[in-house]
């Protein structure tokens, strides 16, 4: 029997604090990064690829959390992990000690998410099937079965999960064809980043708009003023025709957040993401009453299923953007979409960050296939960075996903990226302009 025979983790960071790539006003200057992991088993052919990301600073605590659950892998029988994915998860999460950290929250919840999602990757790797395919592929039982419904059966039980995706599994076959004729509709922050000049966001709209994207994402919330003039600007720039949507990361109290919002409203917005702290859930209740009908999310910053479900139960938010690498992996995530379905809320994952569009693509491709059957008012963020770096990059085209067809989540970097960008003694970091502000 094959033996999961080790848990190499890499502190993998990318320099795009130098561009201001990824700006936006709680995140000033970040240096997109990644806590990676490698499951490596007896064969030697065969790993499984995972990551958490950060921002920088801080990444090396999170590859130390990782490292701490090495002793609950090395060791166990491959096809024991592959075949019982969910046991696998709940005995990390359940672990009484870990657990003490969290409970399921914060810097060990997302490596407990890292080390879940390798996990997956390298159960589609076996199947020879891209992570999407997978999962539609897996019975309703499977699905169920991978889910921890502690904490959510006032909302969502076992037996009403079952039904939902029984019920889907009705066209099923003509989703997956459509899926891989159409591809997923995108939208991109590329354009939006706060430390950009007016004229880069506005260059970088009008080729977004180009490319078949028809709905462009801002950063706003450091300065009022700005954010009016960047908001007309970017909607003179695409027109009446192409949505736009705004990202105040957090920076708001609820207050704040009204009378900001309230100076945008004649910009149209499609939606108003992260308002106000991710775990205020009566507070984005409000700003949502208040500035209604401008629709109001949150969720990359939402730190497990259980304030998902509350942000549901308030009617605190309109759509939700679910990220790969935030909370405690595939499992959990299946949960929260499972969730989005039952309330009729609209799903627009986020993929800010280093790998996160490599990963969420699948999904929100498996929610379309066997959750939802919907892919219409709804789309997976897209920024143009640092793909090259990825064995299986994202691949757009006319402003959508196409879907993957490489086996596993699309998680694994190439091995000259880590030799490259490891940090603090890879090249990249060991250059005069970073040594000075390296972090």
């Amino acid at each position: 029997m094959s033996k999961i025979t080790a848990l190499d983790t890499y502190d993998v960071r990318f320099p795009t604090s130098r561009e201001l790539d990824g700006s936006d006003a709680m995140n000033p200057d970040p240096d997109y990064s990644a806590a990676y992991v490698v499951m490596r088993t007896d064969q030697p052919d065969l790993a499984g690829f995972g990551l958490a990301f950060t921002i920088g600073r801080g990444n090396d605590v999170q590859k130390a959390a990782i490292d701490a659950l090495a002793d609950h892998v090395v060791g166990l029988d491959l096809d024991e992990v592959i075949g019982d994915l969910g046991g696998f998860s709940m005995r990390m999460v359940g672990d009484s000690q870990l657990r003490w950290l969290g409970p399921e929250k914060g810097v060990m919840h997302m490596a407990i998410g890292a080390v879940v999602n390798a996990a997956w990757d390298l159960a589609a790797r076996v199947a020879g099937k891209p992570l999407w395919r997978f999962i539609a592929d897996m019975t309703p039982e499977q699905i169920v079965a991978a889910i921890d419904f502690r904490y959510l059966t006032d909302a969502l039980t076992p037996e009403e999960a079952l039904t939902m995706l029984h019920t889907m599994a009705h066209g099923k076959a003509e989703r997956i064809e459509q899926l891989l004729a159409e591809g997923y509709p995108a939208y991109t922050t590329s354009p939006g980043w706060l430390g950009y000049s007016d004229e880069k966001m506005q260059r970088l709209a009008r080729e977004a708009v180009a490319q078949g994207f028809r709905t462009i994402k801002l950063k706003v919330g450091m300065n009022v003023e700005d954010d009016v003039r960047r908001c007309r600007l970017a909607r003179a720039t695409v027109g009446p025709d192409i949505a736009i949507a705004v990202d105040a990361n957090q920076r708001w109290s609820v207050p704040d957040a009204i009378a900001w919002l309230r100076r945008l409203t004649d910009v149209q917005l499609k939606w108003v993401e992260e308002p106000t702290s991710p775990d205020d859930v009566l507070g984005h209740a409000a700003i949502r009453k208040a500035v209604a009908p401008v629709p109001i999310s949150t969720g990359e910053h939402t730190q497990n299923r259980v304030i998902f479900k509350q942000l549901f139960q308030a009617g605190a938010v309109d759509l939700v953007q679910i990220d790969a690498a935030r909370v405690g992996g595939v499992n959990e995530n299946l949960a929260i979409l499972l969730l989005a379905a039952k309330y009729g809320i609209r799903v627009y994952p986020h993929a800010g960050g280093v790998g996160l569009c490599e990963l969420v693509q699948h999904l929100a491709m498996a929610d379309f296939v066997s959750i939802t059957g919907k892919k219409e008012d709804r789309a997976i963020e897209f920024v143009d960075h640092l793909h090259e770096h990825f064995v299986d990059p994202v691949v757009i085209r006319n402003g959508h996903y196409i879907a993957p067809q490489t086996p596993g989540f699309s998680a694994q970097m190439h091995a000259a990226t880590l030799a490259q960008y490891r940090y603090p003694d890879g090249p990249v970091w060991c250059e005069p302009l970073v040594t000075a502000t390296a972090q």
